[in-house]
């Protein structure tokens, strides 16, 4: 029987349906990591969140390793290319959680358009300002998507009511373009985006790929989404752009410091530019929940499970 160890907590759908696909699941979440970096070379496969970076030499540990399965999207966590050559197979599961991104992205641009977090907090108050929350439509503005994988392309079709212009530029696909959304270059999303929402994995081309220079080249004033990950995502540079009103708004749910614990710490000892988006009236910000959804945690663990059991059974 092929064994399984569970790294981090899931679902209970994943080691359900692992479980009755023949293999043992070991749900060993509450082990210290130093315990579990001894256990991984008993298993055929591991599941991980987020917990620990499976590197080279968990990976040369690691005989009988055949399968790492990665809840969620972004697989910068494991060294994918050798465990690859090391004959391990890699799987996650963005299908699981775009939904989710789509709704969260869109949830976040609505409510800074519109004013919505100051309105709310003002009406609680018996503030009544009306003129003064006078908001903006999504229609008839044009939105960049940077990356059209699951997450761009769940995005694009939230938008699809909103009768606006979709921009799409993906350096690795070609062809894509449909009624829905037009196929551009950086350079049309630079000349005609009002938004720009960035949809990309963090690796070492996308590693800040949103600093100066960027928001620099697009004409217009802009608002900037993003739901990819923190360090895709120059901070103080944003903020830079914030003060001058050349970036009109952003919505963040992943942050360049998410490494800094965010609870029980004294607000003031966060970097200069954090404290600035806290207190910033243009800044929306949530603590990476856009793919968190109890359907996506569902989904995500169903998905992988079926995933893993493909290519374990495929490996007798």
């Amino acid at each position: 029987m092929k064994k399984i160890l569970c790294i981090d907590s899931n679902h209970p759908v994943l080691h359900e349906t692992l479980i009755d696909a023949g293999f043992h699941c070991d749900l060993f979440w509450d082990k210290p990591k130093d315990e579990l970096l001894a256990l991984i070379p008993q298993y055929d496969g591991i599941v991980i969140r987020s917990r620990f970076k499976i590197t080279k030499d968990i990976l040369d540990s690691a005989p009988r390793l055949r399968c790492i399965g990665r809840a969620g999207a972004g697989m910068e966590n494991i060294d994918v290319s050798y465990a690859e050559s090391k004959g391990i197979r890699c799987v996650h599961a963005p299908e699981g959680n775009r939904d989710a991104v789509g709704e969260h992205a869109l949830g976040m641009l609505l409510m800074l358009m519109n004013n919505l977090k100051r309105a709310d907090h003002e009406v609680r108050q018996g503030i009544w300002k009306r003129a003064e929350n006078r908001g903006y439509e999504i229609k008839g503005k044009t939105v960049g998507i940077i990356g059209y994988g699951n997450m761009g392309e769940a995005f694009a079709k939230r938008l699809s009511g909103f009768d606006c212009r979709i921009l799409v530029y993906d350096k690795y696909k070609k062809g894509f373009g449909s009624e829905l959304v037009q196929e551009a270059t950086l350079s049309e999303i630079y000349e005609e985006a009002d938004i720009v929402s960035l949809h990309t994995p963090l690796t070492d081309e996308t590693r800040y790929y949103i600093q100066d220079a960027f928001i620099r080249s697009f004409r217009k004033d802009i608002y900037i989404i993003n739901t990819a990950r923190g360090k895709c995502l120059n901070t103080a540079d944003l903020v830079s752009h914030l003060k001058t009103g050349k970036v009109k708004g952003a919505c963040l749910d992943v942050l360049e410091y998410e490494a800094v614990s965010f609870e029980n710490i004294d607000a003031a000892n966060l970097p200069e530019p954090m404290q600035y988006l806290i207190k910033s009236e243009q800044v929306i910000l949530t603590p990476h929940i856009a793919g968190w959804t109890h359907e996506s945690n569902y989904k995500i663990s169903k998905i992988l499970a079926e995933k893993m059991i493909a290519v374990l059974k495929d490996s007798d």
